[in-house]
């Protein structure tokens, strides 16, 4: 998606309240909501350990990973760019934190991976912003380049924790408010504050008004490179902390960490009901589309069904949420 993409009458509003007084605006809302729900009745009928205590906690705890780079690949999409270097930022910002907590402490090391994630996402930003070329394209390639160095820093190997920080490490896993992992509870926490930011700070309507219509944007004086690096830095931050949830689960962090879970991310956007043409979504939208996700994986376990469907699944939800994006479109004009 080049900046240019999808000229608009005007810059776009959060949560699209351009069209809010339209019924296809309603359906873009609250459609996917509906979709959820509709599956956790279904499931809750249709086996007896989908509303038990443990799965609900271990479903959320699924969600945490997949949202949080939901959260980031929404912001972008919303500025009117991909990121396809959520995995391999995810993956190269755990690694720095375990060389780091190594060489440290746990907590220095989850500092240090944050910070990681969030120079990546600077870099990110900067090559796409810079270089003029497609964010599809130079984020795939900058993606490669990421994988490459986390594979040159841990010569392709896993690499672990010292034995005596393996019990501090692992604090994301932890139960806390009620019995919720570490984990969850920062996925709230993070996925709140960066909604409030995009829904209701000056930062956040900017990021709607490039996404709807860059030019228009750049004359009426909001830079727009500055807001899509900004955007990528988001998004690094929401991979380095996805990246940290994952090896504090495993005890460790590898190269291979979280492969291709960025189209993922992008799915759970776009199936959420934020426009790939940017400028119209909604941070919970994204979440949303990633819990949708997640219940469907969740169902196809409970259920004993064959995972390879899954895909098969996912891919129909993408196809359904990218042609009704376009009709509703059509209709708005």
């Amino acid at each position: 998606m080049t900046v240019e993409a999808a000229p608009q009458a005007g810059p776009a509003t959060p949560q699209g309240t351009r069209t809010a007084a339209r019924p296809g605006a309603r359906m873009r809302d609250y459609g996917i909501l509906v979709a959820v729900v509709a599956i956790v009745v279904a499931l809750s009928f249709s086996t007896s350990t989908f509303l038990t205590t443990g799965n609900l906690i271990n479903l959320l705890d699924q969600c945490a990973v997949v949202g949080l780079l939901a959260t980031g690949a929404t912001v972008c999409i919303l500025s009117g760019v991909f990121d396809l270097t959520a995995s391999a930022s995810l993956a190269l910002s755990a690694i720095v934190g375990v060389q780091v907590a190594r060489h440290t402490s746990v907590f220095v090391g989850f500092a240090a991976a944050i910070v990681a994630g969030a120079a990546l996402g600077f870099i990110t930003g900067t090559i796409v912003v810079r270089s003029g070329v497609n964010s599809f394209i130079a984020t795939l390639a900058t993606s490669i380049i990421y994988r490459g160095l986390a594979v040159v820093v841990t010569s392709g190997a896993i690499i672990y924790p010292l034995t005596k920080q393996s019990v501090d490490f692992g604090a994301l896993t932890w139960p806390s408010i009620f019995n919720l992992t570490s984990a969850t509870i920062l996925f709230v926490v993070v996925v709140l504050i960066i909604g409030v930011v995009v829904a209701a700070t000056t930062f956040g309507r900017r990021i709607y008004a490039v996404g709807g219509n860059a030019e228009a944007a750049r004359l009426s004086g909001i830079r727009v490179g500055s807001v899509h690096v900004s955007a990528y830095v988001i998004s690094g931050i929401c991979s380095a902390l996805a990246g940290l949830i994952l090896a504090s689960r495993a005890g460790s962090a590898q190269s291979s960490m979280a492969t291709g879970l960025e189209l993922t991310a992008i799915a759970a956007a776009v199936i959420g009901g934020t426009s790939i043409l940017g400028g119209e979504g909604a941070i919970w939208r994204g979440v949303v589309g990633a819990l949708l996700i997640t219940l469907i994986g969740n169902g196809f376990n409970l259920l004993g069904w064959n995972t390879t469907y899954q895909q098969v699944v996912q891919g129909c939800l993408i196809l359904f949420a990218v042609a009704i994006d376009r009709w509703l479109r059509r209709r708005a004009r």
